[in-house]
């Protein structure tokens, strides 16, 4: 049974940056997507970036283009969460997902594997 643990949130100012780790356990990873995803106060779920662990094809929400850098290390089977330029808006419980295909999905309902989620907090 595939396990996702994350790490690395916290409180930081606006402009600042967090590292987010999903350290996954349980299967091979070869045929394997993992996204990130994050719940604002108020908010629906959203997707926020996402790695396919065969080929590392990506892809990325607009809003967090050019700021945020998801990436695998295979060695340690986890997916980190780059985040730079950090805003007040980005303030949310950040969660990782994972679906037994190489396929990328933007929508939660397509993984069947969650962490317990990490806080990031902004302040500014």
């Amino acid at each position: 049974q595939v396990r996702l643990v994350e790490s690395g949130g916290g409180l930081v100012q606006a402009g600042g940056s967090l590292r987010l780790s999903c350290a996954a356990s349980g299967r091979t990873f070869n045929r394997y997507a993992v996204g990130w995803f994050r719940q604002r106060p108020g908010k629906e779920r959203e997707f926020v970036s996402g790695i396919s662990w065969s080929d590392g094809l990506k892809k990325d929400a607009d809003s967090v283009k050019g700021r945020f850098t998801i990436s695998i290390n295979n060695a340690k089977s986890t997916v980190y969460l780059q985040m730079n330029s950090l805003t007040p808006e980005d303030k949310a419980v950040y969660y990782c997902a994972g679906r037994g295909t190489s396929l990328i999905a933007t929508n939660d309902v397509a993984y069947d594997t969650w962490g317990q989620g990490t806080q990031v907090t902004v302040s500014s």
